[in-house]
């Protein structure tokens, strides 16, 4: 993890300066971030780990666009994405941002290749049927074109919704527990493609994870604790981040 007074080589892919963020809960106000800053470089994988209740589902969704903050700002590349209003921000999510959940979201009624193209074909945008093939040949689906989601293991699945959050060469794909519902053999080969779309397509990947071997396939793991940055971790073994998890929020 890169604060906002941090220098490092390359451009950003993603920032957040000074982000604050709150819900209502009944009659009490319960702060979910407080004022984070901070900064990943593009090309890199990072992994968001803290306890249920720190804020780190609710970073991920103002990084992506999914939420917008109280205060602060969201930069996604160049564009701020935080002043957007509601429509050229759905339009910029669908164009610019790739987003992984753990329960793949795909559409049972549609062919593996029409639920990858889907961000485009809503967008009004004509198939590049060379990329296409590249990125089902990348995530491991050549072949599988035509076969519908049900067709499907979970891991495979699972690869078809990595596809679709790359298809539209987005500035970043943020993943949400995308290993959560795979057995450990299967997640490991999902992490390992994650870690492919880096090294070889150059994408930019941020992952909320709660498990340290998830989190380990990460470059850097940022940890949140109330809603406050509290420390981060590179290159990282199992050990490291399961040990650093026990004392989160006790420095």
């Amino acid at each position: 993890m890169y604060t906002e007074t941090t220098e490092f080589s390359g451009p950003a892919a993603l920032q957040l300066e000074a982000v604050a963020k709150s819900y209502r809960t009944g009659t009490a106000r319960v702060t979910a971030l407080h004022e984070v800053s901070l900064a990943v470089p593009a090309g890199t994988f990072t992994a968001i780990m803290g306890p249920s209740g720190s804020g780190k589902s609710t970073l991920l969704q103002m990084a992506a666009g999914l939420d917008t903050p109280d205060s602060g700002r969201v930069l996604l590349g160049s564009t701020d994405i935080s002043r957007l209003r509601r429509k050229a921000l759905t339009v910029f999510r669908r164009d610019h941002v790739g987003f992984v959940f753990q329960s793949y979201n795909l559409l049972p009624q549609l062919s593996v290749s029409r639920n990858v193209t889907l961000p485009l074909l809503l967008g009004g945008r004509s198939v590049d049927h060379d990329w296409l093939g590249y990125v089902l040949e990348a995530v491991g689906l050549s072949g599988l074109n035509d076969r519908m989601p049900q067709e499907l293991s979970g891991g495979q699945q699972q690869r078809a919704a990595i596809a679709r959050a790359l298809i539209t060469r987005p500035d970043a794909v943020f993943a949400d527990e995308p290993t959560g519902a795979l057995d450990s053999v299967t997640a490991r080969q999902v992490l390992d493609l994650l870690r492919h779309t880096v090294a070889d397509l150059g994408q930019t990947v941020v992952m909320v994870t709660h498990d340290p071997v998830a989190a380990c396939s990460a470059d850097t793991v940022i940890f949140l604790a109330d809603g406050r940055l509290d420390g981060s971790l590179a290159n990282a073994s199992v050990r490291d981040v399961t040990e650093r998890v026990a004392y989160l929020g006790e420095r």
